[in-house]
């Protein structure tokens, strides 16, 4: 199980990327259109300015019962334990044990 602390900082990452996400976007649009080096600058130092923590780059994906970070997977938002552990109880419907 991971930290509480990690799990609330994870939370804490996505609140501020919702908050500043037009900001961001705006921001980005006005460098991609900026035709004179200057004004490109200007612009790029206002995005510097954001929260770092404002970025989506920065979040990722956890599981949902354990918080682990690595082996996820995305169509079930469970980590491999928990999905192996599931579908051997029947609780995911459509996956099957694999056997050759």
């Amino acid at each position: 199980m991971a930290r509480k602390a990690i799990i609330q900082r994870q939370i804490k990452r996505k609140v501020i990327a919702y908050k500043f996400n037009h900001q961001r976007k705006e921001y980005k649009l006005k460098i991609g259109t900026a035709i004179l080096l200057n004004e490109k600058l200007y612009w790029h130092c206002k995005l510097q300015k954001l929260p770092r923590d404002s970025s989506l780059t920065r979040q990722y994906r956890r599981c949902l019962l354990s918080g682990r970070p690595r082996g996820y997977f995305r169509f079930f938002e469970l980590s491999r334990h928990f999905v192996r552990e599931y579908a051997h109880q029947g609780f995911l419907p459509g996956v099957i044990k694999s056997s050759w």
